[in-house]
């Protein structure tokens, strides 16, 4: 049965609006690097503002950090809930900051109400969800969940050769606990959807049931440098011609999944960029995402050969670098009936969905049974500073969230 207890929504919305004056750009989006100053000041907001709560902070090696207000029965696991801090280089204010926000509701909510749950609960930071600094997304929650060692994390640089230990060690934030997993009873985590479907059926929920599997790589193609003026088709071996060969059969790939279809070329260096020299190298970055595992595995098998025998055709050579894959993740069925329950009660429009993006929950799903919950996002629109929600939307999110949490923490 509901609560028929209500998270203040117009706090909410001021706190979200709080933290995004930390690395706020004048396009009203938000720049918090992870591990920058501009994060450890984000993170010690949240601090304060748990500390105000009575919450007991615990941050672990990965920076990690756990919120606690303790249940009625210590024996009991805690359920976890949260999101990330961090942002894009030119992100909006309420991607992965919702989710650690809307936490931050439901724990002064839980005291407004003078509500004591059975369990204990946790709002979690992730560090490094993005990957925008590092290379590496949902890092924090990797660590955490064993896919990268520790080490490995920190050793990973960013554009400037800074690692990830020292930079957790110039901001103060490389905790005394470990980043390993700890028993918990579950966890969920409310998101942007950082997509048009929402929005376009009219839904203000979505139940999130999964997300989908995807492949990265990198890929060079070398070919040989000439002058645009006296080297004739013949004698051409043009490596930006043989890229866009590969990126269209990217593109059809895709198109030949349907709408479920996912295949992206975000990243494109041509050298040595020239304007009267044809390109001898290119360096690309190719990804492909499906909800089905098969499709990705069936990607894998053949794109790679695909690809070199068009840049092959052009007399160049491929060079491909799978960076990682990652399965599809279905969520807890359990945890899921409780999301979609809470909106139900409430009243909400909502529709199950399979998550597009990565998320910290993808990981967290492989030791503790998940689930997310999405609201709407204008026009579909993450990743940039234009990013947008209105206040309603963040309040019905953070409403099944806490509808969610009370109930899992009571049974």
């Amino acid at each position: 049965m509901s609560t028929n207890q209500k998270i203040n929504g117009p706090r909410l919305w001021d706190t979200l609006m709080a933290m995004a004056e930390i690395g706020a750009t004048p396009k009203g989006g938000v720049k918090r690097l992870t591990l920058t100053e501009v994060d450890k000041a984000g993170r010690q907001r949240f601090t304060q503002w748990c500390d105000e709560l009575g919450l007991t902070m615990r941050v672990d090696a990965m920076g990690n950090m756990f919120a606690r207000r303790e249940g009625r029965d210590a024996k009991r696991l805690p359920v976890l809930f949260g999101s990330h801090l961090d942002s894009q280089p030119t992100g909006g204010k309420f991607d992965g900051a919702l989710g650690v926000i809307a936490g931050l509701e439901v724990m002064r909510s839980l005291n407004d109400l003078n509500i004591t749950t059975e369990a204990p609960v946790e709002l979690v930071n992730w560090t490094d969800e993005e990957g925008s600094r590092f290379g590496h997304s949902l890092m924090g929650s990797g660590v955490w969940a064993g896919i990268f060692g520790l080490e490995e994390a920190y050793g990973f640089t960013d554009t400037e050769g800074v690692d990830v230990g020292t930079a957790l060690d110039s901001i103060g934030y490389k905790g005394p606990h470990p980043a390993a997993p700890f028993p918990a009873d579950a966890y969920f985590e409310l998101h942007i959807e950082q997509g048009p479907i929402l929005e376009r059926e009219g839904k203000q929920i979505g139940i999130v049931t999964g997300a989908q599997g995807q492949v990265w790589y990198d890929a060079v193609i070398i070919g040989q440098d000439a002058h645009a003026g006296t080297t004739p088709p013949s004698a051409r071996r043009d490596a930006l011609v043989a890229a866009a060969r590969v990126i269209a059969l990217v593109d059809d790939l895709m198109r030949a999944r349907g709408e479920e279809g996912r295949g992206t070329i975000g990243q494109l260096q041509v050298l040595p960029n020239s304007r009267n020299v044809v390109p001898g190298e290119v360096r690309f970055s190719i990804e492909f995402r499906h909800p089905l595992d098969a499709e990705v595995q069936a990607l894998m098998a053949s794109f790679p050969a695909a690809a070199a025998a068009l840049v092959a055709q052009n007399g160049c050579r491929l060079e491909l670098t799978k960076l990682f894959d990652i399965p599809a993740q279905p969520f807890d069925p359990a945890c899921v009936d409780l999301v979609r329950q809470a909106a139900a009660r409430l009243g909400y429009p909502a529709r199950e969905i399979i998550s597009g993006a990565g998320h910290d929950a993808v990981y967290v799903a492989r030791r503790v049974p998940t689930a997310m919950i999405f609201t709407p996002c204008k026009d579909g629109l993450s990743h940039n500073e234009a990013e947008s929600i209105l206040p309603e939307e963040a309040e019905a999110g953070c409403q099944v969230l806490f509808e969610a949490v009370v109930a899992r923490a009571n049974r």
